[in-house]
């Protein structure tokens, strides 16, 4: 069932409002100003720069104070695209910083937005060239040293980023906060449109800037969830994946830091561990409770912030060559949403060390359409809610409606169990219908039956027998939380979720079966910090 075009355009028009309220698209920007040489010391001075195409990318410039325009290339150089939806000065307080201990640092508006020329390509080629131009600008304006460059950001300047060190050998570091690798696999996992996240993304861009009629395009078969547009859309984001470019990335070697939220409703943080383990050169990964951004929202306030200290530790590395210790730290950093400080781990794949399995038996059948309560929340508010007050989404698993909810419990654990990775989910579904949508939710449910939402994914199917069986494996998004002793992990399988796309026809019918020579079942990571 595709969502009507009222029901996108409504959808569209709540989550422009929630962005105004959440402050993402209403921030001011600084009146344009004329190019001119930048200003010594920690002051911002707004210049123009010439990007791709000869459009203008409004810029702020930041040099070490006692830096002369005209002295010995001595600096190394950092340069920051803005995230999505917000102006030039945004990355003021971390700029500020790291032109105070030593460093050249250009920040620019990306094309389409704000006062920026030109029109929202999503990361395309013309924003990887604006990257390009944005370096070259600044070796020839400033006393930056070109064989010690980096770039970075939050979100959209994230993915830029990364792009661009897959296209630019002059790139040497780069850290990406709260970006994408892949986007496809980040906003069409199980072949299901994460629909508020993208309506997000659409609106906000349409507030504070000029979308190109190719996105308008994408987004408009997007959130129609138009099956003929499909094969096109994927190929659209596949252009702007750095997973795409990955060779190159690993050929031009540039040391790389990946951060993320658990909860991150835009971006999940599977592709970015996926992507993490291929990359050659040096590399750092961590993971923090939070949605998107928010992990990093503290520090552009200019206030004590992790992720934003290690990323200038990171800098400090491999632009700087400073002994500081990163570089010998295990690897992977994660925290877990249920508190505790940082766990290290040598690689991805050595955060389970363990696992716990919970047979799905039985068979279970759902009418489809019907909401059993059970959801992964809303599109940034549900991992606010639980980074800051550890509230993620509750059910009354007892209460949950079996004929629109298939349940499955565990025996209550007699020890705590730490949840660390990627949980997966093997079942075999029989559909009444050719296409189908359906949503996985694990819980930890306490003695009185209050279920707290540990992870979830959707999952979509085309083109299958009508009342013939088959096999699904479904990866959830990965996690770190840690379920107490005496309580139990429940399955929840329904077929609405506000979050998603979703396409059960009218009259659809699900049946979850465990056939003897094919037992389902659910495989939970477990590990702990070292």
């Amino acid at each position: 069932m595709r969502p009507s075009p009222t029901s996108v355009r409504t959808a569209s028009a709540l989550l422009a409002g929630t962005l105004a309220a959440t402050g993402l698209a209403a921030a001011p920007t600084a009146a344009a100003q004329p190019a001119r040489t930048p200003a010594a010391a920690s002051l911002p001075d707004f210049v123009d720069i010439e990007g791709a195409g000869g459009i203008t990318l409004k810029a702020n410039v930041l040099l070490p104070a006692g830096a002369s325009t005209g002295g010995t290339r001595q600096y190394p150089l950092i340069v920051l695209p803005t995230s999505w939806a917000t102006p030039q000065i945004e990355y003021f307080a971390q700029a500020r910083k790291l032109a105070d201990s030593g460093y050249v640092v250009v920040t620019y508006n990306s094309r389409g937005f704000w006062q920026s020329g030109g029109r929202i390509e999503t990361g395309g080629p013309k924003d990887i060239a604006d990257a390009s131009r944005v370096i070259d600008w600044a070796l020839a304006h400033t006393p930056a040293d070109e064989d010690r460059i980096g770039m970075g950001g939050v979100s959209y300047g994230a993915g830029i980023s990364l792009l661009a060190a897959g296209h630019d050998p002059r790139i040497k570091a780069v850290t990406a906060l709260s970006g994408w690798a892949d986007l496809i696999g980040a906003i069409y996992s199980g072949r299901t449109q994460h629909l508020q996240a993208a309506g997000l993304l659409g609106a906000s861009g349409e507030l504070t800037g000029r979308p190109s009629a190719e996105l308008r395009e994408i987004l408009k078969n997007f959130l129609a969830s138009d099956l003929d547009k499909e094969d096109e859309m994927i190929a659209w984001g596949k252009k702007r994946s750095p997973a795409t470019y990955l060779d190159r990335i690993n050929d031009n070697g540039a040391a790389i830091m990946l951060g993320n939220a658990w909860n991150d409703s835009i971006f999940p943080p599977n592709q970015y561990a996926d992507f993490y383990e291929k990359l050659r050169g040096p590399k750092r990964l961590e993971f923090r409770p939070g949605d998107h951004a928010t992990a990093e929202a503290t520090g552009l306030l200019g206030l004590p912030n992790d992720t934003w200290s290690h990323a200038r530790r990171w800098f400090d590395r491999y632009l700087k060559g400073e002994r500081n210790g990163i570089a010998t730290e295990a690897p992977v950093q994660l925290k877990s949403r249920s508190g505790g400080g940082y766990e290290g781990f040598a690689s991805w794949q050595e955060v389970s060390t363990g696992s716990r399995t919970l047979p799905l038996g039985g068979t279970k059948k759902l009418a489809t359409g019907k909401d059993s309560g059970a959801n992964g929340g809303t599109v940034l508010l549900t991992g606010v809610l639980d980074q800051f007050l550890k509230l993620p989404p509750l059910v009354y698993v007892p209460l949950l409606p079996r004929s629109r909810a298939a349940v499955w419990q565990s025996e209550r654990y007699r020890e705590k169990t730490a949840v660390r990775g990627t949980t997966t989910l093997h079942t075999t579904v029989t559909s009444n219908k050719a296409s189908g949508t359906y949503y996985a939710h694990l819980y930890d449910v306490g003695p009185l039956g209050t279920g707290r939402l540990i992870t979830h994914a959707p999952y979509t199917f085309h083109d299958r027998t009508p009342g013939k069986p088959f096999p699904v494996d479904l990866e959830l998004f990965s996690t770190a939380y840690d379920v107490p002793r005496g309580h139990r992990l429940a399955v929840v399988i329904d077929t609405v979720d506000p979050l998603y796309a979703e396409y059960n026809p009218d009259g659809a019918r699900l049946e979850f079966t465990s056939p003897a020579h094919d037992p389902s079942r659910l495989t939970v990571p477990t590990g702990g910090g070292r």
